[in-house]
């Protein structure tokens, strides 16, 4: 693994069983995570973005398994470890996640300050005393005022966005190379959620882990990545620094999902959506997955999968479009320009970040 790779996924499949029947949630995806890089995980519900994280932490439910593939997390291959145990010494300790309900990760009968202090001692053995001081440091670091006197109150006493703010704690708590945010401020409203999107953001530059976005919000991907990996049924299609796929997006889907941005849109236009639905995993899909919504599509797109093509060193999409032989196509019209149609959504106080001035 080179140096500045942190985790390497190779050829990577994910099965689970339904009823007597095989869903293929992650098709032979291969990607690498740079050291201190924000990645962004985008695409609809269902997917795969979760599933394919979750297999970085052994968090597959039950009835999921690797079916085939590999994950490299410091010389090791992740993905041979089936003992929760074995799990033990790289999930929260190296690699955390932050869920997007607060109140799903934190125990509602134990106080806020025991649940870090826990998490101190067990990972970093240090004496309850030691561990209850850094805890108390932990939540000044994350933003809660008069932290030493709410050490002993309950989740319930605080609202979402603090209930948030203690669930970073916790997984600041054992000092982990990678941080997975799962949609991490979907149950929050939107002054909170950008607050929380800053606090992880400046955590990240302070502590320098690699952090894993998944969402569904463009808006979250413009405002903190680093790198863009979309996600379609299972595979990603469309993988590349922030710049190159917003602004020089090169998969159908992807054109989609920057189209379905509301603030793209003209006056009196009706908002663009994407047609159809995704295709069942129960099923063996046949070339593109997204060709049967495409207006892009080409005949080769129902026959055979594309491979991943080389858009340049960093920008890499899934799509016969970019095949030589491929007819010459413009985008959508909503996502010409698109450089200079955030520049002016910057100015008006928009939701995309000084990146873009």
């Amino acid at each position: 693994m080179e140096n500045n790779i942190i985790l390497s996924v190779k050829d990577l499949e994910v099965k689970f069983k339904v009823r007597d029947r095989e869903l293929t949630a992650i098709r032979n995806i291969s990607m690498d995570f740079e050291e201190g890089k924000v990645v962004a995980i985008v695409g609809e519900s269902g997917s795969g973005k979760s599933v394919f994280t979750k297999t970085f932490t052994g968090m597959l439910d039950i009835n999921g398994r690797i079916t085939n593939g590999e994950i490299y997390f410091e010389n090791e291959d992740i993905s041979k470890i089936v003992k929760d145990s074995e799990w033990e010494r790289i999930r929260g300790k190296k690699i955390a996640t932050i869920f997007q309900d607060p109140m799903t990760s934190l125990n509602p009968v134990r106080t806020i300050g025991y649940q870090i202090s826990e998490v101190i001692i067990k990972h970093q053995g240090k004496s309850k005393e030691d561990a209850k001081q850094l805890a108390i440091e932990l939540m000044q670091k994350v933003g809660i005022k008069d932290a030493e006197s709410r050490y002993d109150e309950y989740p319930f006493q605080y609202s979402g966005g603090m209930r948030q703010r203690i669930v970073i704690a916790i997984a600041l708590a054992c000092k982990p190379k990678i941080l997975i945010c799962d949609e991490p401020t979907t149950a929050l409203d939107v002054t909170i959620q950008a607050q929380i999107i800053q606090l992880i953001k400046d955590l990240a530059e302070e502590y320098k882990f690699t952090t894993i976005y998944i969402t569904h919000d463009l808006g979250v991907v413009a405002n903190v990545a680093d790198i863009v990996a979309v996600m379609y049924a299972g595979q990603i299609v469309e993988y590349g620094l922030i710049e190159e796929v917003f602004y020089d997006p090169r998969h159908p889907y992807t054109w989609g999902l920057l189209s379905s941005l509301p603030q793209l849109g003209d006056k009196g236009d009706d908002l663009f959506a994407i047609k159809g639905t995704p295709p069942s995993l129960f099923q063996e899909i046949k070339g593109d997955g997204f060709a049967p919504r495409s207006e892009y599509s080409l005949k080769i797109d129902f026959e055979k999968e594309p491979p991943m093509f080389k858009v340049s060193d960093t920008h890499y999409a899934k799509t016969w479009l970019l095949d030589p032989r491929a007819p010459k196509v413009e985008k959508p019209k909503t996502i010409q320009n698109l450089h200079e149609k955030m520049l002016n959504l910057t100015s008006k106080g928009g939701v995309y970040s000084d990146r873009d001035k």
